[in-house]
């Protein structure tokens, strides 16, 4: 399995900084592989004792699940309430079972500790784990990964790290396809957000949430929220973001009352209903989820595509926790029924004016070659080290203030861009078509109509049991680039993805000129390597392709 380049150079970032430094915190949103990511980390460290802590029992399971896919080699135990087991080389561990003496006593000695959704951190749980760690080795280095390093107490990542290795922001992932970019609609209903801004103003901390209720929710205005949603996303599944359960409930009312299958989750259900609830996500019984803040983390549905925003807050870290539910790409062999190329948001508060929309900060830089040794600025507030990019501490919440600004350049320049970013060499075959391949399998991005296809298969020399022939992505251009080279990461290796290798810049042997098409033989600026995805295309997938009937 291959790390995309930008995961490399996020691993390689933080295990300097923990070999450096004795510690090291790790920022990426949805989308940007957190479990791969620690999973490689511990890899590189090797050999070393290592226990991952999380704070549900999903979780644990799912970590344990991806590290094992990724270091097959390297031996894993669970320690919760069901097994308590030290055996392993990576022990993955929850954090209510561990933090209880009894088991607490028991913990051996650690070289490396790593906290999942370390903004968790700061609990006294977490806090009496890491001083036993430490208790034991001084010298225990400590990792955290997080999507949101903001608290809603406030309480700084910055008691834990003194700096932070890197942050993959979601700009990035949007740039690069692997999240659908969002369209932002601020709406004003009446002089709300003149009632807001005010409420802002006289606000020392984080906003009231039955203040901000008191202004969003009304019978009229609830009204206007349907409306709103009715002309711009009547046909998408949704989830809505409110202050209190009470505005939840009133909302949830409204859409029910206009005929739409709604349903509402909140932090005082009971964990059946809850799953209920969102099973019926999943089966289509209904299209809009009503919440409070109880689906910001650890909920990911990717055929959302619209966001409604009836809360905010003044980190812009929880509004991008929102907006990025919806942002996932879809999968088409999980959902080969849905085209997913956006994600609306309708934004009724202040959220957007407060911290900008997130279309305001997409550009081509992200694209950029990024030095593998990060430049670092110190934040004033808490004098940690953090990424010179960050716009937002992530150990203490300090925003830094910077220039917003929109970039405009070629959408052509932005694929040309993605092709290279790749971790395989791409060949055009028509203005419609480019393909990829490894030793084990191959890739192609195909235009039908609108959209994007992205198809990939097993090489013809290497019959996978598992793996056929299949439509994994159906979009834009982007992304279904993004998808066929996430799948050929799974089953091909470093040895494949050299694109600079010497010997695909040769002249094509004349055992392949003999099978390439005839307008092929005559170009004396062809590459081996690019012979190479040409016959893969020309005998092997453009057949198998054409009885997928796109």
């Amino acid at each position: 399995m291959l790390l995309r380049p930008r995961q490399r150079e996020f691993v390689e970032r933080c295990v300097s900084s923990l070999m450096l430094k004795g510690n090291t915190l790790g920022v990426g949103p949805t989308g940007s592989g957190k479990t791969l990511l620690l999973s490689a980390v511990i890899k590189e460290l090797m050999p070393i004792r290592a226990c991952v802590i999380a704070h549900r029992d999903e979780l644990t399971s799912q970590n344990q699940d991806k590290f094992l896919r990724m270091n097959p080699d390297i031996t894993t135990s669970v320690f919760n309430s069901q097994r308590k087991s030290w055996e392993g080389q990576v022990i993955f561990a929850m954090v209510q079972t561990l933090a209880r003496y009894p088991n607490l006593v028991s913990m051996p000695f650690l070289d490396l500790l790593v906290i999942d959704e370390t903004h968790h951190i700061t609990a006294n749980t977490y806090q009496t784990i890491i001083n036993k760690a430490k208790e034991i080795n001084p010298n225990v280095k400590i990792f955290g990964v997080t999507a949101t390093p903001m608290r809603g107490d406030r309480s700084s990542l910055g008691k834990v790290f003194n700096n932070c290795a890197d942050q993959i922001t979601l700009e990035e992932l949007i740039d690069s396809g692997h999240l659908v970019p969002p369209r932002t609609f601020v709406v004003d209903l009446g002089n709300t957000q003149e009632k807001l801004q005010a409420l802002r103003v006289k606000t020392t901390g984080d906003y009231n949430d039955q203040e901000v209720a008191d202004i969003l929710d009304t019978v009229p205005l609830n009204s206007e929220v349907i409306r709103h949603w009715k002309e711009k996303a009547a046909d998408r599944k949704t989830v809505v973001f409110c202050s209190t359960i009470e505005h939840a409930k009133n909302v949830t009312a409204a859409f029910l009352q206009a005929d739409i299958s709604t349903k509402l989750v909140t932090g005082e259900d009971k964990s059946d209903y809850r799953a209920d609830a969102l099973k019926s996500m999943v089966t289509g019984e209904t299209q809009v989820i009503v919440n409070v803040m109880v689906l910001t983390e650890g909920w990911d549905f990717p055929p959302i595509s619209c966001v409604v925003l009836l809360r905010f807050s003044s980190y812009k870290s929880t509004m991008i926790q929102m907006i990025g539910r919806g942002l996932r790409t879809i999968d088409a062999t999980i959902y080969p029924n849905i085209t997913k190329t956006d994600c609306i948001v309708l934004d009724f508060g202040i959220s957007s004016i407060l911290h900008g929309n997130l279309e305001q900060k997409v550009n081509l830089k992200s694209l950029e070659k990024i030095s593998k040794d990060a430049p670092f600025k110190k934040c004033p507030e808490c004098y940690g080290e953090v990424p010179t990019a960050a716009r937002e501490c992530p150990l203490c919440g300090f925003e830094f203030k910077q220039e917003v600004r929109q970039d405009h350049s070629d959408i052509r320049l932005l694929e040309i861009n993605m092709f290279q970013k790749s971790n395989f060499a791409w060949t055009t075959i028509t203005n419609d078509i480019a393909c990829t391949s490894g030793f084990n399998s191959w890739g192609c991005v195909i235009k039908k109509g609108e959209y994007w296809i992205g198809v990939t298969g097993p090489s013809r020399n290497t019959p996978y049991i598992n793996m056929a022939t299949q439509v994994i992505h159906k979009g834009e251009k982007l992304t279904a680039i993004s998808a066929v080279n996430d799948f050929l990461c799974t089953y091909e290796d470093s040895d494949t993805a050299k694109k600079n290798a010497s010997w695909r810049n040769q002249s094509p042997t004349p055992n392949q000129l003999a099978y390439l098409p005839e307008k092929y033989k005559h170009d004396y600026g062809l590459s081996k390597g690019e012979a190479s995805i040409l016959l893969t295309y020309f005998l092997d997938a453009q057949h198998k392709i054409k009885k997928l009937e796109l």
